[in-house]
């Protein structure tokens, strides 16, 4: 068959996703952080957009209301006790120069004071950002590179030195190789290694090792106690990480009593050095839906109106600029403004009913969860939750990253909730993983020291006693998912704990 060029016409249909469609759809997963920005990015950009403030008290009178919303930031604190005198007044109170009550002062921070006037604006028109005064924690980098000036004297020592502050990770350690740092540069590995011998004597100690234990060594050599016996510690860790005292005691050779000690030592050491100079923004965690025991025996669900932002449209403003607007690109302006603002309200509600309706769900399938504690989770997916609200998996999967919900067990990132499904022996209802992994931890806390639960021993009391068909290899994920050691370096842990008892 011949093949040849031809016109002809179909008619199909097909989902298209606008970009405003998949704007709402990405506003979804966004955190409360993240949507404020989003928010505030669009009330600078959108001159149709403005925040709703919140009103005063409804029992205050509207006298009082209005004087306060009149007063500056600044003014009520004045006002409430005695305003700050300048140097001038000051001195002229104690009939004396300004040098006398001053005698830091510069003459230009005499005559120009930084306070408030008489009506409690500042000069200038601004008041001071109080950010200015807050003093901002060293980072490492510059902490490391103001003592690397001072103890290395030639600049190509410098410049090696530079390569391995960047070489370093959150916890201090250098994670580039030396050779890697010598060819890049083009010197020689020895000269790289004695910079990085001076630089491991820098604050704080331990700082530029390659390891726990070169960590530790520096520290030891610092408080001068690596003698060679703790040199024999610090160079079979793993022993001791595996809690095998008793033949890392016969490693060290000495008696009981000192081996204590330097493990006491040990205890006092920081292995990540690099941590206390972290200087990345402390956020902490703010609920997104409130669940409250109701007086009718149920659950209450509200969400936290201090996460949700409030925009209005501004249609007066819109209205009015609109009659004197003639320019056929400045209308076209204002009217994607107004659009892009109906949309986003719009959204934002949509939004909190979204996420409204999540939450409702959740609360009601894990209601023996809220009521007895997390031995009564129920497995849970999305599948089953967007099948109740009858929305898709993905929206159920968006509402839920990095949201949250206060419980009265807790505060709980809402996708806690959601657990895989472990079938039951006895042929009843499926167990959560999580409740399991909240079963065993119970039972490794509970075990005597001379009988230690193994994996094998654990999953076949969850066989019989819960009614939870579990393999050997689950419970082994489970324990390590949890950071619990296996059940041989238990025994060593709580033998040596009673003999140390």
């Amino acid at each position: 068959m011949a093949l040849s060029p031809r016109l002809e016409f179909r008619q199909s249909q097909s989902l298209t996703l606008t970009p405003q469609l998949m704007q709402s759809i990405r506003l979804l997963q966004l955190s409360h952080l993240e949507l404020n920005d989003f928010v505030d990015a669009e009330l600078l950009r959108n001159p149709i957009l403005e925040r709703e403030e919140g009103g005063g008290d409804e029992g205050e009178p509207a006298e009082i209301v209005e004087r306060q919303t009149e007063m500056s930031a600044y003014e009520d604190t004045f006002t409430s006790g005695e305003r700050t005198k300048d140097a001038g007044e000051i001195a002229e109170g104690y009939d004396t120069a300004v040098e006398n009550v001053f005698p830091d002062a510069i003459p230009q921070d005499i005559g120009n004071t930084s306070g408030p006037d008489r009506n409690g604006s500042f000069e200038g028109g601004e008041a001071p950002d109080l950010d200015q005064y807050i003093a901002a924690r060293p980072r490492l980098s510059d902490h490391l590179e103001a003592q690397a000036h001072m103890i290395l004297r030639t600049p190509a020592d410098r410049l090696i030195a530079r390569h391995l502050i960047d070489g370093l990770n959150e916890a201090g350690y250098l994670g580039v190789e030396l050779q890697a740092v010598a060819d890049l540069l083009g010197a020689e590995i020895e000269d790289v290694e004695a910079v990085l011998a001076a630089l491991q004597t820098c604050d704080p100690p331990g700082i530029f090792a390659r390891n726990v234990a070169e960590c530790l060594s520096i520290q030891l050599r610092e408080r001068d106690r690596l003698d060679p016996i703790m040199q024999k510690l610090i160079d079979n860790l793993d022993l001791l990480a595996e809690h095998n005292l008793a033949a890392l005691l016969k490693i060290v050779g000495c008696d009981r009593d000192d081996f204590s000690d330097m493990l006491a030592e040990l205890r006092l050491l920081d292995p990540r050095p690099g941590l206390a100079f972290d200087s990345g923004p402390i956020e902490s965690v703010v609920p997104d839906v409130f669940v409250r025991a109701g007086p009718d025996g149920g659950w209450q669900i509200e969400l936290n109106s201090e996460t949700l932002p409030r925009v209005l449209v501004n249609r007066v403003y819109y209205a009015t600029v609109t009659k004197k607007t003639r320019d056929a690109g400045e209308k076209a302006f204002l009217s994607d403004c107004l659009a892009n603002a109906n949309w986003l309200t719009k959204s934002l509600d949509q939004r909190a009913q979204t996420i409204t309706r999540v939450a409702v769900e959740i609360v009601r399938q894990q209601d023996g969860f809220l009521t007895h504690g997390v031995a009564h989770l129920r497995p849970m997916t999305l599948k089953t939750v967007a099948e109740a609200i009858d929305m898709h998996e993905s929206t159920v999967s968006r509402v839920t990253a990095n949201k949250y919900m206060a419980t009265p067990r807790g505060l709980f990132e809402m996708k806690y909730f959601f657990t895989t499904a472990i079938a039951s022996a006895d042929g009843g209802g499926d167990h959560s993983a999580e409740s399991v992994r909240h079963r065993i931890r119970q039972m490794i806390d509970a075990e005597p020291a001379n009988a230690i639960l193994s994996d094998d021993t654990i999953a076949e009391v969850l066989r019989k006693e819960d009614g939870i068909d579990v393999a050997r290899r689950t419970v082994a994920k489970y324990r390590e998912g949890m950071n619990i050691p296996s059940s041989v370096i238990r025994r060593r842990q709580k033998k040596e704990m009673l003999r140390m008892a």
